[in-house]
């Protein structure tokens, strides 16, 4: 029997129920995004979901379902879920990557406003950084 992986960190829920949320999925490069990981975690009250490395280049950040409808932030991506009731899998979904901050040890979901907010002071952090030396 062959089996295929998704390069989704959600996978289909069993007993997904007609309420079940699910998530889409914010990519952005991975320098940016750690610096947003850590903008997110200093915050007061600001909690982050979890988080995705692919191994190389890229994070992903679980959002709730519907943000890749309004998603417009410069150099990311959101991939929407398309109301397919998907809830998360704690195991890697693809070969190399893995959890920066798995789910059950995070918060479900990222909020999109305090992501948008994190990424836009990570582009800026990185721009000030790199053109002082």
């Amino acid at each position: 029997m062959e089996t295929s992986q998704s390069n989704d960190p959600c996978t289909p829920s069993a007993t997904s129920a007609a309420d079940d949320a699910g998530c889409d999925l914010v990519t952005v490069p991975a320098r940016q995004g750690l610096e947003a990981v850590d903008i997110l975690r200093r915050g007061a009250g600001e909690a982050v979901g979890p988080v995705l490395h692919d191994g190389g280049d890229t994070l992903g950040f679980v959002v709730p379902a519907g943000t890749a409808a309004g998603w417009d932030v410069p150099g990311s991506t959101c991939t929407g879920t398309d109301g397919r009731g998907l809830r998360l899998n704690p195991e890697p979904p693809v070969e190399g990557s893995d959890w920066l901050l798995p789910p059950g040890e995070a918060d479900l979901t990222t909020d999109p406003a305090m992501l948008r907010r994190a990424l836009g002071e990570a582009a800026r952090l990185i721009k000030a950084a790199d053109s002082c030396c």
